[in-house]
């Protein structure tokens, strides 16, 4: 399985009074990440709801606030399958400021049908791309 990487620039808006990064943000920045994995492996989550009637949830997170992101960081943050199931993935992910870890997220995704809301199994050509 393999690490896939984003980079974003912390701005203004992303910091607290003191410019440090508001904790909220890290989810967006961990979530914008998954996202762009997803579309690195040729997966858009509007599209795979069209075509297989699958959606991606988040079941559980665990965020690691380890030091302050602050203004004008470039973030690099990762992703990477750690372990899987016919119906959730477990995926690590990391932020990193100048090769210095400030967070890190254990991530819970299911795969669920759109309309019920109930898991579902992944879609195979879907579990493989993400897999590899």
């Amino acid at each position: 399985m393999s690490k896939y990487t984003h980079q974003f620039r912390v701005y203004y808006e992303d910091t607290d009074a003191g410019g440090v990064v508001y904790h909220a943000n890290y989810l967006n920045f961990f979530e914008r990440t998954r996202t762009e994995w997803l579309r690195s492996k040729g997966l858009q989550q509007s599209e795979m709801r069209k075509e297989t009637g699958v959606i991606l949830a988040i079941r559980n997170m665990n965020i690691d606030f380890v030091l302050p992101a602050r203004l004008d960081d470039l973030l690099t943050v990762s992703t990477e399958v750690i372990s899987h199931s016919k119906v959730s993935m477990q995926v690590q992910q990391e932020m990193h400021v100048e090769g210095i870890l400030v967070a890190k997220a254990q991530v819970q995704i299911v795969s669920l049908n759109a309309e019920k809301f109930k898991p579902m199994r992944f879609p195979t050509q879907y579990l493989e791309e993400l897999l590899f």
